[in-house]
């Protein structure tokens, strides 16, 4: 592997696994004080039809990182879904660039929380984001 396709320095592979992201593993993951990043090197599995890495791959792992980054600032054990996403595409990233979701939980209450992010592309800002998620069960139906 190049060393172009390594991390930088503090990221490890991401905890948060699901069968939506699966396709765009390796993803990575680091803590940095208050914020919590997600990065990745875009391949073409990251791509759009224009060869640039595509706004719904984004929107999801923004929302990946604002909602683990207001799981960790509850510290206990907070279940979330998401009821409000916003994200503004200010630039394009293509194949190649290191990508980074750096997310910050800006208020936290019992019923709703809220965070921001901003994304880099090769330390170049391409997007900022924000969203709501609604404390609670995790939206799981309640036992029979």
């Amino acid at each position: 592997m190049s060393a172009r396709a390594d991390p930088p320095a503090g990221f490890e592979r991401h905890f948060r696994r699901s069968p939506v992201t699966d396709a765009w593993e390796p993803l990575y993951s680091k803590r940095d004080g208050d914020r919590f990043v997600i990065g990745l090197r875009v391949a073409a599995a990251h791509c759009n039809a224009r060869a640039m890495l595509h706004g719904g791959v984004l929107s999801a792992l923004c929302d990946n990182a604002m909602g683990i980054a207001c799981v960790l600032a509850a510290s206990d054990g907070t279940s979330l879904v998401t009821v409000h996403l916003s994200v503004d595409f200010l630039g394009a990233a293509r194949e190649g660039q290191w990508i980074e979701i750096g997310a910050t939980a800006t208020q936290s209450g019992r019923t709703l929380s809220f965070a921001s992010a901003e994304v880099t592309a090769d330390s170049r800002i391409i997007g900022r984001a924000t969203a709501v998620f609604r404390v609670g069960d995790g939206g799981r139906p309640a036992p029979a």
